[in-house]
């Protein structure tokens, strides 16, 4: 009677073994990888959901885009983008390398005007008025919705004279100290060179020279700033000063972010869209919006699953 017992207690015994065996090299890197993954993917729906499920809720449409579709000499760069981007929030576009955030964001101030070979199809309405209907002034569109570029491009002018540029081309030159004063404040950075404006803006830090740029596109009063990957170039406590500004800035103006850095999306954006590639049955590439939604459902619970995939690290 006593023998199953003993062999079940055997049995029992092996199993404990088993089970607590010392895991080899290998899986204990497994295992690190798994938990810092989990760790990191958990810090990022944290920083989503900070930013609240409906944020676009009761704010003015100010980019209303419509089957949307850019092409440089007749190869289609992206296509048939339709969404909302909505006023005093932060938007983000993430997605792979290639799939047209950079010429999807160019052509919310016609910068891709200035390249020979576009065309575009679809609309983009800016407060409700055709942005690339004729007779509408690209310059003026420029001073609405300004633009700052992925590595910092100061003028080899003083650090007064990059500020007050726009305002000079502009014929903004009413209360010129202040205005300059004013941007540069607004952009964090007046402080720390309030007392050598005229020295060269190419003297500044990186991280400095890319405020500055800010400062220059928010001198002209824009209701838009657009920004290419503004920090890519940067360090990472620069990172965080310009992203503090990002932040800050919302409250007066409507902001586009391109970003390749998930952590950066999660933490300045309210809403994101995700874009991803699509491959015709000729090889050519074409981007599309897969997403696009407030940050901590693209986060959380993304409805697509390419979405998840992209921002759990598994493709892209």
């Amino acid at each position: 009677m006593d023998e199953p017992k003993i062999a079940v207690s055997e049995s029992r015994e092996h199993a404990t073994d088993a089970n607590t065996a010392e895991p080899s090299e290998a899986q204990q890197q497994s295992n690190a990888a798994s938990l810092a993954l989990a760790r990191s993917q958990a810090k990022l729906a944290d920083m989503a959901l900070g930013h609240g499920q409906h944020p676009e809720e009761g704010r003015e449409t100010v980019f209303d885009i419509s089957e949307f579709s850019v092409a440089y000499g007749g190869k289609t760069a992206i296509r048939d983008v339709t969404m909302e981007i909505r006023k005093n929030l932060v938007t983000a576009f993430i997605g792979p390398s290639g799939c047209g955030k950079t010429t999807l964001l160019r052509s919310l101030n016609r910068m891709n005007d200035l390249i020979s070979t576009v065309s575009t199809t679809g609309t983009i309405h800016y407060h409700g008025n055709d942005l690339n209907a004729a007779g509408v002034d690209s310059v003026e569109v420029r001073r609405k919705i300004g633009m700052v570029f992925q590595r910092p491009n100061p003028f080899p002018k003083s650090i007064y004279d990059n500020v007050a540029f726009g305002l000079r081309l502009h014929g903004l030159k009413d209360d010129l100290d202040g205005r300059v004063e004013r941007a540069l404040a607004h952009s964090g950075l007046w402080d720390e060179v309030k007392d050598r404006l005229k020295t060269s803006a190419l003297a500044l830090s990186g991280g400095q020279q890319q405020r500055l740029c800010i400062a220059r596109a928010i001198a002209v009063e824009p209701d838009v700033v657009l920004m290419d990957e503004p920090a890519s170039a940067l360090d990472p406590i620069a990172t965080q000063r310009i992203e503090d500004l990002v932040q800050a800035l919302k409250s007066e103006y409507t902001i586009v972010i391109v970003t390749h850095n998930m952590q950066q999306a999660a933490r300045v954006a309210d809403m994101t869209a995700f874009y991803s590639v699509d491959v015709g049955t000729d090889g050519h590439r074409s981007g599309v919006l897969v997403e696009f939604d407030a940050t901590s459902n693209i986060f959380v619970r993304p409805s697509d699953e390419r979405t998840e995939a992209y921002v759990t690290g598994r493709f892209g």
